[in-house]
């Protein structure tokens, strides 16, 4: 048998029957949409027009009242939120920013206090656009269940109904290229559904009688009859959306170092302030002097530099990782991230490519290589299959072309078969199938394999396999070097595939997790959590999110990530590349020293300056140069982490 190698496979000359399209993203709600967002941006404006008229030397009246904009536009809300905690005796960071700003502004120092309040303002409108960009993605993921369902009547006729009509005992028809429409057992039939949405499984599974089958997921080819099993508001899916809105919703408050400590400073401040200002009065002091001791007091000890102290380093490490193809979507998250002791990685789509591929062609006499994988790719040519495709992208990376088809079928759950014409007009049937629905034996090794037959006879098998990203290896190897504890690996996927990827990237067999469903693999995190790790976890699907949502920090893939994971996730790998997980473990460690360090320098001019203040006599007007001087210095100490250098390591 001659083979012919034309570099371009031609076009199937049969119709195909398409799949229907993945379901519409929900519109997202847009930024300007948000309160937060339009006074932010009311702030930012009013700001950015008066500094460069500050600074260029115009009279106050023009800039003056921009200035007052920013302060209103931006200060309003989180003022009140201040007060609305001081009736519940409590001093929250936001009202001591405000009197920080106000008390800046009434020494004349309007552009420094303006400056706080932008930089509070649009952080809280980020915050909303986060938490309602979440909240988008949960609810889009219920589109992913078809809105009705084809339910058979006992006489045997159909009816469609909404799938929140459908009870537990129903019996759905589901036909090629539907979504299955309610969790279901299959009464009979048979067909290959594509479930990746549920486990993350990177090729479709076969179904036949007594399967389980989930909401959500696609029936390619192959008419399913099933039996409703679970309540439409107990599928898998809705379970899902409940798993991630619970763990978002329960997961523990988590703070910059600064807010942890900011009740007992704000207190110590304002008790320290009214008694600078009331024991030299109760002793016979003048009320100004009294005064003006009081307000450089309050303006040496205000807590601008300490802020800054802490924003800079973390916003420079954000920008150097964004830079590098990382985001990080919060300064919380880069001074969070850093604490990581144990790292999870989901399998498909995230250590591995997510696309099944050729790995092995294995012939049998006399057919050689290029002879079966152009025969399997011949009979493949109209199918949809995953497998299929990947057979005939294997044939055109090499140059073959496939063999024109008289005659095609596909047969669901086995495989198909197809008269093949080759040798001139000779005619061959070719089938290509699992081999255990064929008869034949399945080689022992980790894969998807596909037995190929000529005319009844066997010509050989292939092996395709989720193809293993080059970087997994050194990621895996470096993260464990960084925090001294072996990754885990937590799949949907089939035992025998999750070994042999923890094979290849030096993953421990006991740290292999296989056969998970979205909440199990959430309730895995959580187990770690309470026994006092901090895991990073890195996912790609929505079968991830519940456990994204759940971990000290979840991270998701960028190019193939789906948009619940991607919202949901705390972090984004926007290029897929492993190792700059490290990286931004290691520059956010780098971080949180210099956010002491800045921490120390804040707190010994702090100190010099209130002991010079109430020991002696510290003019206001080289208190506020001291101030300032602090807080420039831990400002340009915090830009460091923009070199270079702080990624490299």
């Amino acid at each position: 048998m001659s083979v012919r190698t034309p570099v371009t496979p031609p076009a199937p000359s049969a119709p195909q029957v398409q799949a229907p399209a993945t379901p519409a993203r929900r519109a997202r709600t847009p930024l300007l949409a948000l309160p937060e967002a339009r006074w932010a941006a009311a702030a930012t404006v009013a700001f950015l027009l008066a500094l460069p008229l500050q600074l260029l030397g115009a009279t106050a009246w023009l800039w003056g009242p921009l200035y007052v904009i920013a302060y209103a536009a931006g200060g309003w809300e989180p003022a009140l939120e201040g007060l609305k905690a001081l009736r519940e005796k409590t001093l929250d960071v936001d009202l001591l920013m405000i009197v920080a700003a106000l008390g800046a502004a009434a020494i004349g120092q309007v552009m420094d206090g303006a400056l706080l309040i932008v930089i509070f303002a649009t952080s809280g409108a980020l915050e909303a656009l986060a938490t309602a960009r979440t909240e988008d993605s949960v609810r889009g993921l219920l589109d992913l269940a078809p809105p009705t369902a084809v339910r058979l009547r006992p006489d045997g006729s159909e009816e469609t109904v909404d799938t929140s009509e459908l009870a537990i005992g129903d019996v759905l028809l589901i036909r090629p290229g539907e979504r299955v429409g309610a969790d279901a057992r299959v009464l009979d039939g048979a067909g290959d559904v594509d479930q990746a949405t549920i486990t993350g499984e990177p090729l479709p599974v076969p179904k036949a009688e007594g399967d389980e089958v989930f909401a959500g997921t696609l029936n390619g080819t192959g008419a399913l009859r099933v039996r409703v099993e679970r309540d439409p508001a107990d599928t898998v899916i809705a379970r899902i959306v409940a798993l991630v809105e619970e763990a978002t919703r329960t997961k523990a408050p988590t703070q910059l170092f600064i807010e942890r400590i900011e009740q007992r400073y704000a207190l110590g401040m304002v008790a320290a302030t009214l008694a600078v200002f009331l024991v030299p009065l109760a002793l016979g002091d003048a009320l100004t002097d009294a005064l003006l001791r009081a307000m450089t007091f309050m303006i040496v000890a205000s807590p601008c530099a300490v802020v800054l102290a802490t924003m800079p380093p973390l916003l420079s490490a954000i920008a150097n990782a964004g830079r590098h193809g990382v985001l990080i979507k919060s300064a919380v998250v880069m001074e969070r991230i850093g604490r990581t002791d144990t790292v999870a990685f989901d399998k498909t789509g995230t250590l591995t490519e997510g696309a099944p591929r050729v790995a092995t062609v294995a012939p049998q006499s006399p057919y050689g290589e290029t002879e079966l994988l152009t025969l399997a790719a011949s009979a493949e040519q109209r199918s949809e299959h995953p497998v299929g495709r990947a057979i005939l992208a294997a044939a055109g990376e090499r140059g073959l072309a496939p063999h024109p088809v008289k005659t095609f079928a596909s047969l669901p759950g086995k495989g198909v078969t197809a008269t093949v014409l080759a040798d001139g007009d000779t005619a061959y049937e070719v089938t290509a199938g699992s081999p255990h629905q064929l008869g034949l034996p399945a080689p022992d090794a980790p894969g998807t394999h596909v037995a190929v037959t000529v005319d009844g006879v066997p010509a050989g098998h292939l092996t395709l396999t989720d193809r293993l990203r080059p970087t997994a290896a050194e990621a895996t190897r470096a993260l464990t070097s960084l925090t001294t504890t072996a990754p885990l690996l937590l799949t949907g996927d089939n035992a025998p595939a999750a070994h042999a990827v923890a094979r290849a990237t030096g993953i421990a067999p006991g740290d292999v997790h296989a056969g998970l469903l979205p909440h199990d693999k959430a309730e895995l995190v959580q187990g770690l959590a309470a026994r006092g790790h901090h895991v990073l976890l890195v996912g790609d699907g929505v079968n991830d999110a519940p456990a994204l949502a759940a971990a000290h920090t979840g991270v998701a893939m960028g190019r193939g990530g789906s948009d619940l994971a991607l919202e949901t996730a705390d972090a984004v790998l926007v290029r897929d590349e492993l190792p700059a997980l490290e990286r931004t473990v290691a520059l956010s460690r780098r971080a949180r020293r210099l956010v002491v360090q800045n921490l120390v320098i804040a707190g010994v001019f702090i100190a010099g300056l209130v002991v010079w203040d109430l020991a002696g006599h510290l003019p206001l007007p080289l208190g506020v140069a001291g101030h300032e001087g602090s807080t420039v210095l831990v400002g340009l100490n915090g830009l460091r982490l923009l070199r270079e250098r702080a990624w490299t390591g």
